[in-house]
């Protein structure tokens, strides 16, 4: 293996990853229709905050850098990435916003129906103001999620942890992170959609990734992001 740079090497942290921490209830009735579902439990979700969750598991340090509501889900996020050994400095209370929530069901192999609550949410309102050089310089690599482009603020944001990262010699990872009601472009039911085309989409995402040294997506993220992808992630089960 490869030694590290001494400047990554001697690091506290080993990822920062940056963009959507909600509050997620998963429907316990397995093969049930979200209209039908009768209890849920609740996880953290968001791409980032699973992967920063996800790499401490795996013995990485890491830390989630977003915003979280002044309530008691706001709460819960934080007390979990403190459970799981996650880094939270990069955590800011939104005393405005809510903690985003998002409704789900496992319907079937592969189908999943789910409603985003984010409007105004507090993650969403991430801003460059948010973005410590000083935190970002202590990671050897920073997560940089598709859903925080979608913005002029959540942009701002992460365009200036990349540069940053740059400056400092840090690695950039760009999940794609694409769902098209986020953007805009479906409707409310329609959570579970994972690929609407969209020039400005398309446009933005290649924007950012000249700046990137690890692509992450699957399929369908990747078809709306089209360059050389360096890692697929695991696409949804083709019906039979």
């Amino acid at each position: 293996m490869t030694a590290l740079p001494e400047n990554l090497a001697s690091r506290p942290l080993d990822v920062i990853t940056i963009g959507r921490a909600s509050v997620d209830l998963y429907g316990q009735q397995i093969g049930t229709r979200l209209e039908d579902i009768g209890s849920f439990a609740k996880s953290v979700g968001g791409c980032p905050a699973n992967i920063a969750v996800g790499t401490a598991r795996l013995g990485l340090k890491s830390a989630l850098l977003t915003r979280i509501g002044a309530e008691q889900m706001g709460s819960f996020i934080r007390e979990q990435m403190v459970r799981e050994g996650v880094e939270t400095r990069g955590l800011v209370v939104d005393q405005d916003r809510l903690t985003a929530l998002v409704l789900l069901s496992v319907e079937a192999e592969g189908v999943s129906p789910m409603i985003f609550y984010r409007t105004d949410c507090a993650d969403m309102a991430l801003s460059e103001a948010d973005i410590d050089e000083a935190f970002i310089a202590t990671a050897r690599a920073i997560v940089v999620t598709g859903t925080h482009f979608s913005t002029p603020n959540a942009e701002a944001a992460q365009k200036k942890a990349i540069r940053f990262a740059r400056q400092h010699g840090a690695k950039v990872v760009f999940d794609i992170d694409y769902r098209p009601n986020l953007w805009g472009l479906a409707g409310h039911a329609a959570g579970f959609e994972r690929y609407v085309a969209s020039d400005r989409v398309t446009k933005i995402y290649q924007s950012i990734l000249p700046d990137t040294d690890l692509v992450v997506g699957t399929e369908e993220e990747i078809a709306i992001a089209p360059e050389r992808p360096i890692y697929l992630r695991p696409s949804k089960p083709s019906a039979p």
